[in-house]
């Protein structure tokens, strides 16, 4: 017997070692959201009375690992506290990673760190180099450790006027999570996200500061750090996420302000939640067409490399739009007095690309599926779960069963990358051969 499991170890042991890291990452996120799935349709994990179906459970658990926040069942009326319990784990290993955690549990027990684990958070945070990989993943642990308990402990108050002493704890701790994840779950109940508290400055500006952390990425966060906030010391990376990010949060609020003259507050908020992390403090089936064409190209952008949120980055749209600028400046690409190397613009351009197409590819299948719903609505929902964003219009629980297994590919798709997934399965190797070259007319 010790033999067989001997060999059984062995054997995976050999599999796993021929796997490229990209693609055991993407199996890594698929048998979680599976257990996931499992584990919330056990009859502890919802509420006495309350049903959850295999697809329902499988779309939840997907969301979660996906750290995206859409829903078909309402998370605070359906589950339990062991329901509500798993898909805070779940968003916390979608969050940081299927790799991340698995080295941190390991340098916990003790355990020596392969090459190969190395290389697995290198390829899961996008990172360069195998160089301090795991001082980099200690330090990851404990920054999320120290703003998910700030953020438990500044949202107590404001959760403590309405709920329960232990209740309460509760949903801060849930909030904390799924805010500094950028997952936009909410355990309240009554389907209506943070509406209740958009007054509360407390509990917004806390929220915010949670999404913005875990949206810039956490090797911009150390950096930060290592320059106690001088700018001028950044690297170049850090400098284009923190400048981008500062102005698509305050372009989105003033453009929200100017369409659906919703508070600065509110506006700030949204503008913020667009960008991968799925609160709401407002009704979004209630806003105009201009105010959700805004929230989509917010969504769509999403968050930065490295970083809890999904979207095409801010990096890819900073660099989009540097070589719109050189087009008619005649200057080089770059920024801050920097030079992009050449293959960042076909790299962004790919991902842009690779992007429209399954937002594009996704919606026509919304729209055959669901031929009742507004066009419009039905871009917003896939957005959303592409750029893994989880802001709804209200539709998501009208879903047909076809049209939901769209949307739990989409988030699929976006958290592990669509440009990932097409290469996982090609080991082509790159031809030596070259054709002649002929210019084309473009534009």
């Amino acid at each position: 017997m010790q033999q067989l499991r001997s060999a059984i170890h062995n054997a995976i042991a050999r599999f796993l070692k021929n796997q490229p890291p990209a693609r055991i990452i993407a199996v890594g996120f698929a048998l979680l959201i599976l257990l996931g799935a499992a584990l919330l349709m056990l009859p502890f994990a919802v509420h006495p009375g309350a049903h959850v179906g295999p697809l329902d459970a499988l779309f939840t658990a997907t969301s979660a690992v996906c750290v995206t926040g859409l829903v078909v069942v309402d998370t605070g009326d359906t589950f339990s506290l062991f329901g509500q319990a798993v898909i805070a784990i779940l968003i916390q290993i979608g969050g940081l990673g299927v790799a991340s955690i698995g080295m941190g549990l390991a340098l916990v027990a003790g355990r020596r760190i392969s090459l190969k684990g190395r290389s697995l958070v290198r390829e899961a945070l996008n990172v360069e180099s195998l160089e301090g990989m795991v001082r980099l993943v200690r330090a990851i642990l404990l920054v999320t450790l120290i703003c998910e308990v700030a953020g438990a402990v500044l949202s107590f108050p404001s959760f403590a006027r309405d709920h329960m002493p232990l209740q309460a704890v509760w949903l801060s701790i849930f909030h904390s999570i799924a805010a500094f994840n950028n997952a936009g779950f909410d355990a309240l109940g009554g389907g209506q996200s943070l509406i209740p508290y958009r007054n509360d400055l407390l509990l917004n500006l806390v929220t915010d500061v949670l999404v913005i952390v875990g949206g810039i990425g956490f090797m911009v966060i150390l950096d930060v750090g290592r320059c106690r906030g001088q700018f001028r010391r950044m690297t170049f990376h850090t400098k284009v996420v923190l400048s981008t990010t500062a102005v698509l949060l305050v372009g989105g609020a003033v453009l929200l302000q100017l369409t659906d003259h919703m508070g600065w507050l509110a506006a700030l908020f949204q503008s913020m939640t667009a960008r991968t992390a799925g609160f709401s403090s407002v009704d979004l089936g209630s806003m105009s067409n201009a105010g959700l064409l805004v929230i989509m190209i917010l969504m769509f952008i999403g968050a930065s490399p490295g970083s809890t949120g999904g979207g095409i980055k801010t990096t890819t749209f900073f660099v989009l739009m540097q070589q719109v600028r050189s087009i008619f400046s005649k200057r080089r690409l770059g920024g801050f007095h920097r030079r992009l190397p050449d293959g960042s613009l076909s790299k962004a351009a790919t991902i842009m690309l690779m992007g429209l197409m399954v937002v594009g590819c996704g919606t026509f299948a919304l729209c055959v599926l669901e031929p009742q719903l507004d066009f419009g609505r039905l871009l917003f929902e896939q957005i959303s779960a592409y750029s893994t964003a989880g802001l709804s219009t209200g539709i998501t629980a009208e879903l047909c069963p076809a049209s939901r297994v769209v949307l739990i590919l989409t988030m699929f798709i976006g958290r592990v990358g669509a440009v990932t997934l097409l290469s996982l399965w090609v080991e082509r190797p790159e031809p030596t051969a070259r054709y002649t070259e002929e210019a084309i007319t473009i534009g």
